[in-house]
């Protein structure tokens, strides 16, 4: 558990270097002693610009740090930036490496923390970690930085309150085992990829799992660990665009569960959708016990109704019913998203060693493709930068590929179904891509995501997940939460407006380097006001720092 000092913590005293002004924000101690209680560490990451401009001492610093201390408890490490935004550290917030570095004190992975701040430096270090975050807004927090935050609390207690519950859905009682099990995620493959935490769960104790999914989503589940057999179907109260309910088709489907032979079902949908059809079907199927998460009334459709918050991460949302069924991740498991890699195809010849780029700018959902011509730009300004940049699109998006690969980029439009895009991703310094299945893919490979999010869904739910990745995007667009699927707002400004330049600035922050002599930038290869280089010019686009 990492905290921001100044404002999050105490009360934020500009450039403060006297003991006898530090002010503990209403709630804090106890806060902190419940996280203390709760067997977790705790870490302070806090930018101390006043340092470089001589407004206090090291022995300032570290006097009122003690009265923190003093005040609020023992903290397990602190770590402080003490440069200002001209010196282009890679410690200063927004950039991660006091993240990296706390995380590294406190023996754990980045990935396995939480960071609470005030400020959106705060927000972006840890995502740039690939860390979680949870903005908690003071008086002096602007309105667009907590339209982007994926998760906002009232206060400190409020967010402990929020990091506890989540920790508690995830663990239960110890599992049990048990014989077939029939699991249900009958959707997109980002759909798929995300349950893949929960589906794992239940196979550590399960003797056999039989994932039942839809077309869209069955290269997704072909590359999922602990799935034994795969069943695909169509599922007409699913499906975005779905064909007239066929009684016979049912009938068919409901056989065919039925010669699964499944001691158990467990059904994970998301937020928007209901498993009481299929949980009358698999009663029809003979399945004895049925899990699902349900709002509605499911009468004796289930045996385990499950209910969570709103806003949870899709990953820990699925698992969370996986626990509440009776099952757990395996001891040295964890919540991230993998795929299989042992049967990954071959990177394409042309693409040279690892470390390149990739643009992905389509998707099914036309709300969340990344504008044609903008995904043109950021090749052009990516590969002057002296980045190799591969565009990626499946067999019906040659055309596109083509149009955004320009002179520059290296087209692999219509060769990269789902498991050879898992293999161009593999060698991948980072991926360029809007809300949609390959960022989960890259989540689940570990390759960090520049996330071109139209905020149509929410990112605290749908965004990558436990990978470093920057967020890009009018977050207050308005299209906000209302789960378009084509762009209400004609230009799709959300994302039409970010400049290319945020984008290299954004593949800087995480930390990939160019791997040719930058060449003759285009005119469009840094955007107004946006100063040349590295960490440095970060400060201009993630906002404030201490």
């Amino acid at each position: 558990m990492l905290l921001d000092r100044d404002g999050t913590l105490i009360e934020d005293v500009p450039y403060n270097g006297d003991p006898d002004k530090v002010r503990p924000v209403p709630g804090a101690r106890a806060a902190l002693d419940r996280l203390r209680a709760a067997g977790l560490r705790l870490g302070v990451v806090t930018n101390q610009s006043g340092l470089a401009r001589g407004l206090f001492s090291t022995a300032q610093l570290r006097a009122v740090n003690a009265r923190v201390e003093e005040l609020l408890g023992p903290f397990d490490t602190w770590q402080y930036c003490p440069h200002d935004e001209r010196a282009g550290c890679g410690c200063r917030k927004p950039a991660p490496g006091m993240v990296h570095a706390a995380a590294r004190a406190l023996g754990t992975t980045a990935d396995r923390c939480v960071l609470v701040g005030d400020i959106d430096a705060d927000q972006a270090a840890a995502a740039a970690a690939g860390a979680a975050a949870i903005l908690v807004p003071t008086p002096t927090t602007r309105a667009a930085e907590v339209a982007a935050a994926g998760h906002v609390a009232a206060d400190l207690p409020a967010a402990v309150d929020l990091i506890l519950r989540r920790a508690a859905l995830v663990a239960g009682p110890p599992p049990r085992r048990t014989g077939t099990v029939l699991v249900v995620r009958s959707d997109s493959a980002g759909d798929v990829l995300v349950t893949g935490p929960a589906i794992r769960a239940v196979a550590g104790y399960a003797g056999r799992v039989v994932l039942l999914c839809g077309p869209r989503g069955r290269d997704a589940a072909a590359l999922l660990p602990g799935v034994d057999e795969i069943i695909e179907w169509p599922l007409p109260w699913i499906d975005g665009a779905p064909a007239p309910v066929d009684p016979q088709d049912i009938d068919r489907l409901t056989t065919r569960l039925r010669a699964v032979r499944a001691d158990e079902a467990v059904v994970f949908t998301s937020f928007h959708q209901s498993p009481l059809p299929l949980a009358l079907l698999l009663r029809m199927a003979g399945v004895p016990r049925v899990s699902a998460i349900s709002d509605d009334y499911p009468g004796s459709l289930l045996d385990v109704r499950h209910r969570v918050p709103d806003g949870l991460p899709e990953p820990e949302r699925a698992l969370s019913l996986a626990v509440a069924a009776g099952f757990a991740l395996p001891d040295g498991d964890d919540l991230r998203l993998r795929v299989r890699t042992d049967r990954l195809p071959a990177t394409p010849a042309g693409l040279g060693g690892p470390g390149y780029l990739v643009l992905h700018p389509g998707s099914a959902v036309p709300s969340r493709a990344v504008p044609p011509e903008l995904a043109a730009r950021i090749v052009r300004v990516l590969t002057a930068a002296g980045h190799r940049v591969a565009v990626t699109g499946g067999p019906d998006e040659a055309a596109l590929t083509a149009r955004v690969a320009g002179a520059t980029g290296i087209d692999l439009g219509g060769r990269t179904g789902l498991a050879d895009l898992a293999g161009v991703l593999a060698g991948a310094g980072a991926l360029v891509v809007g809300n949609t299945g390959p960022a989960h893919l890259a989540a689940a490979l570990g390759v960090p995501v520049v996330s071109l999010f139209a905020p149509t869904v929410r990112y605290g739910q749908w965004g990558p997940y436990r990978v470093p990745t920057v967020r890009l995007g009018d977050a207050a667009a308005p299209c906000r939460d209302t789960r378009a699927t084509v762009c209400p707002v004609p230009g799709h400004p959300c994302l039409a407006a970010v400049e290319p330049g945020r984008v290299l600035d954004a593949v800087r922050l995480l930390g990939v380097p160019a791997d040719a002599p930058p060449g003759s930038a285009s005119a469009d290869s840094s955007p107004a006001g946006s100063p040349p280089g590295g960490v440095a010019a970060l400060t201009v686009w993630w906002g404030r720092g201490r």
